[in-house]
């Protein structure tokens, strides 16, 4: 697992190194052409040390990208190309170093003409290898004719004009999940470009089952506990919010997953009109007198619509990580990093002027206990908390038996017994109490 972690982690220094060699080798170009002028000719001595770091540069980042396309389902044409072109470059990079060094002198002598249209041509393969990286990241089509030439779809008036799968199911699925399943990085073998690839699936079938959830692996995934290695999106990208979630669910439900329908056409629109019309952003919604019980409010009414938002940057500051669900209203997700030597005396200030926009709260591992949590029962709209591998003892259950939101809570390895558990299942909106590693019992 240690070593799984290591080079899950090496794989993402990749997209950092890449663009050293990247600036090293233009500048040693630039440096090379500049020095033809007297003015600045004194620039020649700097090109050997400019192409030594990009070549230096280049090697690692070959070696960084070796391990990070080991990490994911690639297009093995594009990862290809990408791969050759990049050993290419480190090479040829190394041989002008060794080139343009005085000691190479008589033994690989050059002319200072075809030395620079070599290093031109170097930028050239550089900006190839480039664009091969950019589409295995981006897909294919991200630097091409066909994105200058795109057309945005006009955005629907009304609710009922909107096409269902155009204009709301697939610019979701686009938002959140094309990163990792598109034409080229096709990660288990699913790509979210159609609904023809939808119905596909990948290697778990197929991603949508026309009004049947259970068999639509894409509804699975989006829906389970984001602890669960399947959860999707997964490695800290922004998960759907519960409003996607239902919309999706509609989708496959009562709208069969289908294409090329307006919503006006489809059955059962009612419950789903106020989740459409806020991700539409389409004002003035009136729902029809037979169900005038569907809420406008499609998250918890709770959570503040209006925050004071720079107070993400001074929690930021003090080391917590701080990713905004949504912005209206404001939903965080904060999480402190194991092992800090933060206290919570130290945030504690900080936090509590966001303590309702607060969402998900992860401050696992960091040595807190019962006393220094306190301010938990503030945190009236929490739904999911994780408190593990903390000395936390059954007191800290009175703090969260008030939380009418929280549905998980992660206790493993704490000093917690059944009287925890059997406190907190006074609180009914909880779902999931994890307590491995504790002293808890089976508790009925």
């Amino acid at each position: 697992m240690i070593f799984l972690n290591i080079s899950t982690f090496s794989g993402h220094l990749h997209p950092l190194i890449v663009h050293l060699p990247i600036g090293f080798i233009l500048l040693a170009a630039v440096f090379n052409i500049l020095s033809y002028s007297k003015k600045h000719e004194n620039l020649k001595s700097a090109v050997p040390v400019a192409l030594l770091m990009g070549f230096i540069s280049a090697v690692l980042a070959c070696v960084f990208g070796y391990i990070l396309s080991t990490s994911g389902d690639y297009d093995q044409n594009v990862l290809r190309h990408h791969e050759f072109s990049g050993i290419t470059l480190a090479i040829i990079s190394g041989i002008l170093y060794f080139m343009a060094t005085d000691h190479s002198g008589k033994m690989a002598f050059i002319p200072g003409k075809l030395f620079s249209i070599i290093l031109v041509g170097l930028v050239a393969l550089m900006s190839y290898s480039g664009h091969q990286g950019a589409s295995l990241t981006h897909g294919n089509d991200y630097l091409t004719m066909q994105t200058l030439t795109r057309t945005v779809r006009d955005k629907p008036t009304s609710v009922d004009s909107a096409i269902i799968f155009e204009d709301v199911v697939q610019p979701i699925l686009q938002n959140k999940c094309s990163q990792c399943h598109r034409d080229g990085k096709l990660k288990g073998n699913l790509s979210v470009e159609s609904l023809q690839t939808l119905r596909k699936g990948g290697k778990s079938g197929p991603a949508v089952a026309p009004g049947k959830l259970n068999e639509s692996e894409l509804y699975k995934r989006i829906t389970l506990d984001p602890d669960n290695k399947d959860f999707m999106p997964k490695d800290g990208k922004m998960p759907l919010t519960k409003s996607e979630v239902k919309i999706i669910k509609w989708w496959i439900e009562n709208g069969n997953a289908i294409g090329g329908k307006r919503i006006a056409e489809l059955k059962n629109i009612n419950i789903i009109i106020p989740e459409l019309a806020t991700y539409l952003g389409i004002g003035g919604v009136v729902l029809p007198a037979a169900d005038e019980r569907v809420s406008a409010q499609v998250t918890n009414p709770d959570i503040p619509m209006v925050t004071d938002t720079s107070l993400i940057g001074q929690l930021r500051k003090k080391g917590l990580m701080v990713r905004v669900m949504l912005r209206k209203p404001l939903m965080l997700d904060i999480t402190l990093p194991v092992g800090s030597v933060i206290k919570a005396a130290d945030f504690k200030n900080d936090v509590m002027p966001l303590s309702k926009n607060i969402i998900w709260l992860n401050i696992s591992g960091n040595n807190f206990t019962d006393g220094d949590l306190s301010f938990l029962k503030l945190f009236t709209n929490v739904e999911k908390l994780r408190l593990e591998k903390n000395p936390l003892t059954d007191q800290v259950s009175n703090n969260l038996i008030a939380l009418k939101h929280l549905e998980a809570v992660n206790l493993n390895e704490t000093k917690i017994t059944d009287a925890a558990v059997i406190n907190l299942k006074k609180n009914p909106a909880i779902k999931r109490i994890y307590t491995w590693g504790t002293g808890v019992r089976k508790v009925n």
